[in-house]
């Protein structure tokens, strides 16, 4: 997918389209996307319920203790980037089938490592940070589907910032700044925010190159739906950050 030409959009479409192709277009558009936003909306809520199960069985729980007191919380830690990096690596050789079901796998283990959250903020925290964070996915999506603008510029810059952004939380696990820890939210949040809007347009402009293939278009959509659950992820996370309150 890296080799599709980003700068091609569907606001291009020829002069003479006819209005049947351009309805059959539209109606088709609208149905990729749609699969799209359904396999994100599904992973969030596996990851949902399996957060849930660990916060309810409570900090006490031999089970709670043998995932985060333990060394087998890093894997839980590093599991999803696995799942990430199979997803990305195998897209081409795995079928639509394999693809959902280890996108599933990986929302349930993200589920596992967001448990942990439930542990340390308090639920009132938790349910402000995922409403705020509903309504400014779901307005940056909603630009990034409308705008004319073209944000590859921008979404270039974006994953520059994405990579430095991934090296200094990782020189932050080290010196456990509070100061650092805030600015690296801060400018997360900024770069989720934009790769929502910048992903989206992404998503749609590929579709002039999937519709001719159906199985390749059901394939991209769980790819689609990787990116965008990953934004929703990251930007809940930075939100719940800088304005959570922590359990005593």
């Amino acid at each position: 997918m890296s080799d599709f030409d980003r700068n091609a959009t569907a606001w291009n479409r020829p002069a003479g389209y006819a209005r049947t192709s351009a309805a059959e277009y539209d109606q088709g558009l609208r149905s990729y996307m749609l699969g799209i936003y359904n396999h994100m909306t599904l992973g969030l809520g596996i990851t949902a319920l399996v957060a849930m199960a660990i916060v309810m069985m409570g900090k006490t729980s031999p089970v709670v203790q043998a995932l985060y007191a333990s060394p087998l919380r890093w894997v839980i830690m590093l599991a999803p980037l696995a799942f990430v990096m199979v997803l990305s690596f195998r897209f081409e050789r795995m079928s639509y089938t394999a693809l959902l079901g280890t996108f599933w796998a990986f929302a349930a283990t993200m589920g596992l490592s967001m448990g942990s959250i439930g542990l340390v903020f308090k639920a009132g925290s938790i349910v402000q940070a995922l409403l705020v964070t509903t309504v400014a996915f779901g307005g940056l999506s909603l630009y990034g589907y409308t705008t004319k603008r073209n944000l590859s510029a921008m979404g270039a810059f974006l994953v520059m910032g994405l990579i430095g952004l991934v090296v200094a939380s990782l020189i932050n696990l080290f010196f456990q700044s509070g100061a650092m820890a805030m600015v690296i939210s801060l400018v997360g949040l900024v770069i989720f925010a934009g790769l929502t809007a910048w992903d989206t347009q992404r998503l749609r402009q590929d579709y002039d190159y999937l519709s001719q293939d159906r199985e390749l278009m059901a394939k991209s959509s769980v790819m689609g739906a990787l990116s965008l659950y990953l934004n929703f992820i990251n930007m809940f996370q930075m939100i719940l950050s800088l304005t959570g309150a922590r359990e005593e």
